[in-house]
């Protein structure tokens, strides 16, 4: 725990210094390119936030491109007046170029602001494409319901009559029929039917069909 706040401590120091460093740098080149007073203060405060925008935009948010773009403007900025102020540059003869670059600055620095400071949160973009898949699955669902079923114009199939159950026919009785049977094919010269066999006999006509069946 000792070992991890000495690291943590030794970081904030470093970065303090740092800060520190790059924030005087930035503050005197302004100063010797003709801005003076407050406003050679404000210079490095610009820079400074724009560098944490652009780093809280990598960190955070979508639009990758647009943070490492302004990230790297911010982090040339300063590292470009650390160099500047190192004994490379007549701080007494300022270059007209450089002395464009600093009084421009401060409207590149609102731009990257403002575009950074107003990008669609995260959650957001996720929730808009997390709402278009719901939408495009129910569409699809709709698209893939089966269409109604028709009426069938086929006549439905008949039903086959139930079988009549099967009727027990003595063997006397049986005996006795063909007797008749023999009788009225030798008096008539033709077979006994069902009706006339039923009539001799005097039997319903359920067994009087059973019984022509055994003839």
């Amino acid at each position: 725990m000792r070992v991890h706040l000495a690291r943590v401590d030794a970081v904030l120091v470093q970065a303090v210094i740092a800060a520190a460093l790059s924030f005087a740098h930035l503050h005197d080149l302004a100063s010797a390119a003709g801005q003076d007073g407050w406003k050679a203060w404000a210079y490095p405060i610009s820079v400074d936030l724009l560098l944490v925008a652009a780093w809280r935009q990598l960190r955070t948010g979508d639009a990758k491109a647009a943070g490492w773009c302004w990230f790297v403007i911010a982090l040339a900025a300063s590292l470009g007046a650390n160099v500047a102020t190192a004994g490379l540059l007549d701080m007494d003869q300022v270059p007209a170029w450089l002395r464009i670059l600093v009084a421009g600055w401060p409207a590149v620095a609102f731009l990257g602001g403002t575009l950074l400071a107003h990008s669609p949160p995260p959650t957001a973009d996720k929730e808009t494409e997390s709402a278009q898949r719901d939408e495009d699955t129910e569409d699809q669902e709709d698209d893939s319901e089966p269409p109604p079923e028709e009426p069938s114009t086929r006549p439905a199939a008949l039903e086959a009559p139930p079988a009549r159950p099967a009727v027990a026919v003595p063997a006397a009785l049986v005996e006795h029929a063909r007797k008749v049977a023999a009788e009225h094919h030798a008096r008539t010269g033709a077979p006994i039917d069902t009706s006339t066999l039923r009539a001799r006999l005097g039997v319903p006509a359920p067994l009087a069909e059973a019984i022509a069946a055994h003839l």
